[in-house]
């Protein structure tokens, strides 16, 4: 049957919108590719280009795939690396006690809502990333019994049982282990040496955790001055509060925690996502590693290294790296750029630093001396691929200087695939450092055969 002009016509409107609608969405997700190289968007002085906003965010992580056997990391030159332990559950912080046993924090996630279109990309998101199971909500002692460099031992310290809630930042001060859940600060009577903990923690004070909860993790550090103050990474709520500033409130800051009179004060602001907190032993100044904002392309915005002041204000959301506006946020507020801090070193765009350790109690010899190991979890917005590896950032008088120095690399596969993901990082009693991998679900062990020494048998 012949079709007649009229219908032709329709069919060829019909198609030419099909085509421009296909066009508009390739515009709007086409790939945001980096123009510049991670060390170009490192180091105490970074390249910053003009933004390229994405109305889509461009999505590139690393599919999870794990580690086939026999496969392990590869350390820098002059170093070593061994399964310190496996078959663990999603291990993301670590802890090492006084006696040489290791903590470990088994945790994801609190359940999320994966309704809507922004649901549907984080879901696909952490799936493909190895993020999107329910949390273990254990915390694990392992112990070298034979100090080989390997846990001979493991036991499931705590459980949901005791009131673990997506735990992460841990600390043991004055006879009572202390457990940064999503939700709040809780405690336990505890001594290094002790292998069972009954019971309910006790809640020291609460900490943000309003749905969304975007940023869950929790990260702790206690003042080597004074045993009662704690120090908390809290995330943002958000991206850049996209959805209301009233969804913000003590997030995107370090919190101070006086355990002693339970009181919360924000000690230092506007940072997106502090995640790794540590002391610098000579400066004697606490530090933050910072994850940035997202949509601005390839190039932007890059994760930092910087020390924690308070009162201090890093800008988020209307300014980054001190001095530049973020045109998406409304109202604008350009005066903040007059107050907002200038991070010290940046660790490059999307690498997702998270895991922060300096290296005063590590024996790995030169150049990881006198500075900090990160671990960067990768990105999952940005091509080519950033972070997945572990690295080392150098100080002099204090302060982060020259280049990053790669620590523990072969994280992705030459297919770009994610064998593991590192996250924490931490010295053990040996001086060799401990990387906790949550995809791998792996904790490796990086040591210097020449300068290794044996921890305590002490238990």
């Amino acid at each position: 049957m012949a079709i007649s002009r009229k219908t032709t016509r329709r069919i060829l409107f019909v198609l030419f919108g099909v085509l421009v609608l296909a066009l508009v969405t390739w515009l709007a997700i086409r790939p945001r590719e980096a123009t510049l190289t991670v060390e170009d968007v490192s180091g105490t002085d970074p390249v910053l280009t003009t933004p390229r906003e994405e109305t889509i965010p461009m999505m590139n992580v690393a599919e999870a795939i794990g580690w086939e056997d026999g496969e392990m990391p590869t350390p820098a030159e002059g170093l070593e690396v061994n399964e310190f332990a496996g078959d663990l559950d999603h291990p993301r912080w670590m802890l090492t006690l006084d006696n040489g046993d290791v903590l470990v924090a088994e945790t994801n996630s609190p359940p999320r809502d994966y309704s809507g279109i922004r649901g549907w990309f984080e879901r696909r998101l952490m799936t493909r990333g190895g993020s999107a199971g329910d949390s273990p909500n254990r915390i694990t002692l392992l112990r070298d019994v034979d100090s080989d460099g390997t846990a001979d031992q493991r036991r499931a310290l705590l459980t949901e049982e005791n009131g673990l809630n997506s735990p992460f930042g841990m600390a043991v001060v004055d006879g009572f282990l202390y457990v940064a859940n999503t939700d709040a600060l809780i405690r336990f009577p505890f001594e290094p040496g002790q292998i069972e903990i009954e019971g309910t923690g006790e809640t020291v004070v609460d900490l943000p955790a309003n749905a969304p909860n975007s940023h869950w993790t929790k990260s702790l550090v206690v003042d080597p001055d004074d045993p009662n103050l704690f120090y908390v990474g809290v995330g943002s709520n958000s991206n850049i509060g996209e959805n209301g500033m009233e969804i913000e409130e003590n997030r995107a800051a370090v919190l101070q925690v006086n355990v002693e009179e339970r009181e919360t004060l924000i000690y230092t602001a506007g940072m997106r996502n502090p995640v790794g907190l540590d002391f610098e032993p000579n400066s004697g100044r606490l530090y933050a590693v910072v994850n940035e904002r997202d949509m601005m392309g390839g190039d932007l915005v890059p994760d930092y290294l910087s020390v924690v002041d308070f009162g201090a204000h890093y800008g988020w959301p209307g300014v980054y790296w001190g001095r530049y506006l973020d045109e998406r946020v409304e109202p604008m507020t350009p005066r903040m750029a007059q107050y907002s801090r200038v991070p010290e070193y940046a660790l490059g765009p999307h690498t997702a630093s998270l895991g922060l350790e300096f290296s005063e109690s590590a024996r790995l010899g030169e150049p990881f001396t006198g500075g900090a190991f990160i671990g960067q979890h990768g990105s999952w917005n940005r091509r080519p691929m950033s972070g997945y590896k572990v690295v080392f950032v150098a100080f002099e008088n204090g302060r982060p200087a020259g280049a990053m120095i790669d620590v523990l690399t072969g994280f992705l596969n030459d297919d770009n695939q994610a064998r593991g993901r590192p996250v924490g990082v931490m010295t053990d009693a040996t001086g060799a450092l401990l990387v906790a991998d949550d995809v791998g679900n792996r904790i490796w062990r990086v040591s210097n055969p020449r300068l290794a020494r044996r921890p305590s048998t002490a238990r």
